[in-house]
């Protein structure tokens, strides 16, 4: 299992519009706009030059796997992807220390004091 650091962090929101706004004061970089119809949301993404990003998300429909963490817990942190060698590995490896994954690329929140983790496979 090797961990690499992190490859990117969601951020869920209200408004994607007022979001960007704020981000793209702070970073000095405009987003990369783009919509998920699997997610059934709108996201922005401030790519950074070492391959790491933030991603911005906003639900458009109540059904979106991202709508009942923002409606329960608000806005904030909803992923923290770290960046692996073998997601298959990792999961593996995880699995015999009884860590509790889910989907085949996440650590559960209740392992991770409420932060969904995700396993993003990067090479070298």
């Amino acid at each position: 299992m090797a961990f690499k650091g992190l490859d990117h962090v969601v951020v869920r929101v209200k408004d994607l519009e007022q979001a960007i706004a704020g981000y793209q004061k702070i970073l000095g970089v405009a987003p990369e706009r783009k919509s998920s119809a699997a997610l059934k949301a709108n996201q922005a993404f401030f790519y950074f030059g070492n391959g790491t990003f933030l991603e911005l998300i906003q639900p458009t429909d109540e059904t979106s796997p991202v709508a009942g963490s923002l409606n329960k817990l608000g806005e904030g942190v909803h992923t923290v992807a770290f960046a692996v060698d073998d997601t298959k590995s990792t999961v593996a490896d995880l699995t015999t220390k009884q860590v509790r994954t889910v989907g085949g690329a996440f650590v559960h929140p209740g392992a991770a004091n409420g932060v969904l983790l995700q396993l993003s496979e990067r090479k070298a």
